[in-house]
This record gives structure tokens, C-alpha cells and sequence, in this order.
């Protein structure tokens, strides 16, 4: 008899594991050098070297230093992404949305290639890119910084 209760008492707690388990999800761990976070815990912010309404997330890493990064960009719907180049390798996944994208140094929407969620590209520092998004574009961005953007076209520098 005592053990048809313990395994009731069991079997009544389980939801309420579970309930915590689930709003926890919504809280970053930091532990023993892991990272592990949600979507919802992302802070999205405006991006000084892109036109508004860009926004980007920072997972992990600080841009400006000799360290791995991770970032995402968040761009509306028709959004152009006009000739640049990176110090460093560039490594893009689609997480949502097409980015049409491409290697040269004149913007050309005809020359792109449609990338669509799950889609990949990887760029070596220098290279000229640009691209354009159709619907609301996620991107995931990782590298080893120092980060930066250059545009061939001064004009096009939202900093200037």
C-alpha cells in the first residue's frame, strides 16, 4: 500500500515539474562556460552601422575583441543590404525569411541567390557582398571578430 501512494504522490508532482521546467525555459543559463537561451530572451536593439528598421541580437562575444561572436540581424521585408566587406570570415544561416544574396561589388537583384530558411553562406574577409530580403528576414551571423562593416559606396554608410 505504501507503495501504490508514493507512486500517486509521484504522478500528482509531475505536472507541476514540468510547469517549472517550462518557465525556466525562458530564462538563459550561464553555467561551467554553456550558454543555453531561448528566442524570447533575445534583446533586439538598433544597429548604428545599418539603416533602420534593422535590428540585431548579440548572443555571445564582444565585436571589437579577438573572440568568437555570435549575433542576429532582424530586417524587414524588402530590405537592401547594400556592397560591403568584413574584416574577418563571415558565416550567415537563414533562420527565417529569403535573403537574396550575392558576391560582387555592384548591387544587382538579378545576380542574387535565394536563400531560404536553412540556407548558409560563408564569405572570406574582403569579399564584396550585398543582398535583399523577401518578408522578414532572421539571419544568424557567427565569426571570430574583430567585427566590422565597410561600405564600398561612403553613401551607403548609415554613420555618415
Amino acid at each position: 500500500m505504501k507503495r501504490t501512494l508514493s507512486i500517486l504522490v509521484s504522478s500528482a508532482l509531475l505536472p507541476v515539474a514540468f510547469l517549472g521546467a517550462d518557465e525556466m525555459s525562458d530564462v538563459p543559463y550561464h553555467g561551467d562556460g554553456h550558454l543555453m537561451l531561448n528566442d524570447c530572451c533575445l534583446e533586439w536593439g538598433d544597429i548604428g552601422s545599418m539603416a533602420a528598421p534593422a535590428q540585431m541580437a548579440v548572443i555571445e562575444g564582444d565585436l571589437s575583441t579577438e573572440a568568437p561572436f555570435t549575433f542576429r540581424l532582424k530586417l524587414p521585408d524588402d530590405y537592401e543590404i547594400r556592397p560591403h566587406i568584413h574584416p574577418a570570415f563571415e558565416r550567415v544561416t537563414v533562420l527565417s525569411g529569403t535573403l537574396h544574396f550575392a558576391h560582387g561589388e555592384e548591387f544587382d537583384r538579378d545576380d542574387t541567390m535565394a536563400l531560404r530558411t536553412g540556407g548558409v553562406a560563408i564569405m572570406p574577409p574582403g569579399a564584396p557582398m550585398y543582398g535583399y530580403t523577401e518578408g522578414e528576414v532572421i539571419i544568424q551571423i557567427h565569426g571570430t571578430g574583430p567585427w566590422g562593416i565597410e561600405y564600398l559606396d561612403p553613401a551607403d554608410d548609415p554613420r555618415n
